[in-house]
């Protein structure tokens, strides 16, 4: 009999979908009233510029508009006019003249503006309309890899820009208060349910069902907290009409389920990048078993009670995880439940499913693909195409079969540090993907594993996603620069176009994962590789360090200046390890010894000048990470856990390296306890081997630094400085003017002559 519904659900799609070229999602008007976003918009102008400037400004949300709007006009009275169809497009709207006619700046981590009184206020006259459904931004990783420590106060400066960014569609991820009451109703035992939370690092892949347990047990109090911020962090968004998207349930659940439930269809799940027993193989329950039903509903329901909800959720349950059939009708079926226990709680439900299942994985065949996604009824799914910018499934999978999708940019994993990304692909492909024949594609997103990184890529794919046409791109990084640094100057709109030309004009294939030679295990066998011509990089950090020298102006105390420049530093500095590596690695293939000593010095000075360069600047400081983390904890104990969570995902992730850093961090702190001690203890083992003319022991050196670094840097409780150390503009400038003398030294032209690989 489900067969037979399953038939007829698929074929009346299949006709559906030969009758319409496009699916439309409708989650109907906000519900937020108007008057709450107007207020909630005020209070956002206030915290951006203060109270008595926000009052040169005037807000209103007319629903007449068309949506997804803004108008802006300068009215007789001297105040500007912001009128939107809702919150987000009057924020939209009031950051656009704060950037285009204010010349001011904001970012993920700085939205305080100074606006000198009494404001003189640019004349104009705009009506914008965005060019998307959907302005999405968020990664599930994300809330692990980049918000795992934030308490609401982080949360209020984000969502301002967030909707200043407008951004009308994101996540709310915290179920395990929920999870903990259905389990205790459902008879697991306090053990069984401390043995399947994971730690407050590493949720989010528990929540995927790729781990279980690791980096806990975590305090019920720790749930209970995280229950509330998620109520606080809603309510914020929901004022200013930014839709969520809540967890249902994708069917994995702790392995003491098989003992209440033993005649129920559970499957042991794959194990994950090799996590041992105790931390891996949770179990997924088949969507068509009864059982399924029943938690999904009990879930949603508690999840809308506790939550509220905006008509879609998120689900996916096959994440770097192999589905148990490779057959259509299985797919169609899990498929087809998953959806229907949604609707059994909200008949008007959407699915938003995370396309990265598909992606690079060569069990999802279009047959497959097309069984998943039209089980569900046109419109009522929303993919997150999830990384669009480099392996794009819109066109293999024929625009989704026809159900919408949302054009993402990924660009980071974990949330690692390194200039890269791929501009012009962005600020192309959006438009090709919007013109496609039969598109089903509804709106532009950023998918970013971890934040903080690379911010104009974001602010980029952003606007590109409200505006319809390409930009200028030599115009837009002129006028980003301008505003980012509050001066008009010829130095820098050049180090941002070779900028943009160079780290920023990526369009290969190969992974880009912030495993730099500089944050990686040593080995001997690492193979870094540009895509770029890196003088650009060393011209752009010249002409930065020139203009911040030669100005009246005390650029360098700016927060954008200061990390910019401790940035591009950083940067430098990573190319040229880079490179003392590839000649390190040739003098040791030819036995020079004297060439090994004089690069392997060098490479320890280059740590050392890196940890001093981001010490400088509290935005590269693993002493914010830590105590962040350590703030949450009540007691002694439940601080030293959160310390621990802390470490080892930036470092060994799990408990003996198995995602060895995935989700590295070029931090000060980081550099001088983990990725110096790494670098001195190999280049020390490499050179004994020279020595004693025997083959490297790779073996041995990964146990040894392992046991004595790597493990050991997971459980310290060592506290780094909480204030800045050293000025960035002096350091930057110590360090530039030593390695360019190093650059002409003749020892070092002929000992570093080998490039690093060109792709």
């Amino acid at each position: 009999m489900r067969l037979i519904i399953i038939l007829i659900t698929t074929i009346a799609l299949l006709f559906f979908c030969k009758c319409s070229s496009s699916a439309v999602i409708d989650l109907g008007d906000v519900e937020t009233p108007t008057g709450t976003q107007e207020i909630a918009v005020r209070d956002l102008i206030i915290r951006t510029i203060g109270e008595d400037a926000s009052k040169s400004f005037v807000v209103h949300v007319d629903k007449t508009m068309p949506s997804r709007s803004f108008q802006i006009k300068k009215t007789e009275a001297s105040t500007l006019s912001i009128v939107g169809s809702d919150g987000v497009a009057v924020a939209k709207g009031f950051h656009h003249y704060l950037k285009y006619y204010l010349h001011k700046h904001i970012d993920w981590t700085h939205t305080k503006v100074e606006l000198q009184l009494p404001i003189q206020l640019p004349n104009a006259t705009i009506f914008s309309k965005s060019a998307s459904n959907f302005i999405y931004y968020q990664n599930v990783c994300t809330w692990s890899y980049s918000f795992a420590w934030w308490t609401f106060p982080n949360w209020r400066r984000h969502i301002d820009w967030m909707a200043m960014m407008g951004v009308t569609l994101t996540l709310a991820p915290i179920q395990e208060y929920i999870w903990h009451e259905i389990y205790v109703e459902m008879g697991l035992t306090k053990d069984e349910i401390d043995e399947h939370f994971a730690g407050a690092a590493f949720q989010a892949w528990q929540r995927m069902g790729n781990i279980r347990g690791w980096g806990g047990p975590i305090p019920h109090s720790y749930r209970r907290m995280q229950k509330i911020l998620q109520q606080r962090i809603l309510k914020a968004e929901r004022d200013l009409g930014i839709r969520v998207a809540l967890p249902a349930f994708a069917g994995h659940v702790p392995v003491a389920m098989a003992r209440i439930f033993p005649n129920n269809t559970f499957t042991p799940v794959e194990r994950w990048n090799h996590f041992p027993d105790k931390y891996c193989c949770g179990l997924f329950l088949d969507p068509s078993d009864p059982l399924f039903n029943q938690i999904a509903v009990k879930f949603l329901n508690k999840t809308i009670e506790n939550y509220g909800s905006d008509n879609i959720y998120f689900c996916d349950p096959f994440n770097e995880i192999q589905p148990r059939f490779a057959n259509a009708e299985y797919m169609n079926a899990t498929s087809f439940h998953i959806y229907e226990s949604m609707r059994l709680v909200d008949n008007s439900a959407i699915w938003l499913l995370q396309g990265w299942m598909f992606v690079k994985n060569i069990f999802w065949t279009d047959e497959l693909i097309k069984a998943f996604l039209l089980a569900v009824p046109l419109g009522k799914m929303l993919v997150l195409d999830l990384q669009s910018e480099q392996f794009p499934q819109y066109e293999r999978t024929h625009s989704f079969h026809g159900q919408p999708f949302i054009w993402c940019m990924l660009h980071n994993f974990g949330g690692t540090l390194g200039m890269h990304g791929s501009v012009d692909i962005v600020n192309t492909q959006i438009r090709l993907a919007r013109d496609m024949v039969n598109t089903s594609m509804v709106g532009v997103g950023i998918t970013a594993e971890g934040i903080n990184q690379n911010y104009a890529m974001y602010e980029l794919a952003l606007e590109r996603g409200w505006m319809k046409d390409d930009f200028d791109l030599n115009n837009w990084f002129e006028v980003y620069a301008d505003v980012r640094y509050g001066i008009r100057e010829s130095r820098l709109h050049s180090a941002w176009q070779l900028l943009r030309q160079s780290v920023y004009s990526y369009k290969g294939l190969l992974k880009i994962r912030g495993k730099y030679s500089i944050a990686r295990r040593p080995s001997t066998n690492l193979s870094p590789w540009v895509w770029y011509n890196t003088s650009n990089v060393y011209i752009a950090w010249a002409q930065m360090i020139s203009v911040i020298g030669n100005t009246t102006i005390p650029l360098h105390n700016l927060p954008f200046v200061s990390h910019d420049l401790v940035d591009i530093t950083r940067q430098f500095l990573q190319i040229t390890f880079d490179q003392l590596y590839v000649n390190l690695m040739v003098a040791y293939t030819s036995k020079n010894m004297e060439k090994y000593v004089f690069i392997a010095d060098k490479m320890l000075e280059a740590l050392n000048d890196l940890e001093t360069i981001l010490a400088t600047n509290m935005d590269f400081s693993l002493s914010r990470w830590l105590e962040a983390a350590k703030n949450l904890g009540r007691t002694p104990v439940e601080k030293q856990l959160y310390e621990m969570n802390a470490r080892n995902q930036i470092t060994a992730w799990g408990p003996n390296g198995q995602i060895l850093d995935y989700a590295t961090k070029q931090w000060s702190g980081v550099v001088i306890d983990y990725y110096r001690p790494r670098w001195a203890l190999f280049l020390q083992m490499l050179q004994k081997s020279l020595e004693s003319n025997k083959k490297f022991n790779e073996e041995a050196f990964k146990r040894t630094v392992s046991q004595e670094i790597e493990n050991p840097f997971s459980i310290s409780t060592k506290v780094y400085p909480s204030e800045p150390v050293g000025d960035s503009f002096t350091v930057a400038q110590r360090i530039f003017f030593k390695w360019t003398t190093y650059a002409d030294d003749s020892h070092f032209k002929k000992y570093c002559s080998k490039s690093i690989r060109y792709v």
